[in-house]
């Protein structure tokens, strides 16, 4: 059982931020397997195909825990089911990187998630958001669009996702990192 969670913010007003390139990857990979979101028993939508689901916390970023915990109390699945999408302000735009665990980084959805399920020790992809130096306070840009400059590149890295998930399924966390994580230092790219 694989439990994919893309973070992001609900409603029209965050739907093009950066913040919400977890809902931007989950809902791609489920278009390209023919998967329906339907509502919840909380606050979340949910797709499920066989031994696959995509889940997407409508709480809004800061409490997404409490559904993904609500998720799976309700349907009795694991931490270790979870692999959870999210933008990273620390890598730059076109990296993203799988891990098997770790902190939250500054990411409050992140954190939250770790506070409701009480453990670090779940999977995740982590995609790239940062443009050049990253002068504005974290939350504004988090809740800004990309530049339309960049809409390739963000196509493109959602389709990479896609791919590294779709190997991700039929392979470890540590194949799936050796394959997909680009080693770099850059802290951003010229935008």
């Amino acid at each position: 059982m694989t439990i994919l969670v893309g973070l992001g913010n609900p409603g029209r007003k965050y739907s093009d931020t950066k913040h919400n390139f977890g809902f931007w990857v989950v809902d791609r990979f489920a278009e390209k397997y023919s998967l329906e979101f339907q509502a919840g028993k909380g606050d979340f939508l949910y797709a499920k195909k066989g031994e696959l689901i995509c889940v997407k916390p409508t709480s809004f970023m800061n409490n997404s825990g409490v559904p993904v915990a609500d998720y799976c109390r309700y349907f009795q699945h694991s931490i270790d089911d979870l692999l959870v999408i999210y933008d990273d302000i620390d890598l730059p735009l076109g990296v993203l990187r799988f891990r098997p665990d770790g902190g939250a980084g500054g990411h409050r959805g992140v954190e939250s998630i770790i506070y409701q399920m009480a453990s670090e020790d779940f999977c995740r992809l982590k995609m790239g958001i940062s443009v050049g130096d990253v002068v504005e306070p974290a939350e504004k840009y988090v809740l800004s669009p990309f530049h339309k400059d960049h809409e390739k590149m963000i196509k493109e890295m959602i389709e990479k996702a896609c791919d590294g998930i779709e190997y991700y399924l039929s392979h470890s966390i540590y194949e799936t990192m050796n394959k997909f994580n680009e080693n770099t230092n850059v802290k951003g790219i010229d935008g």
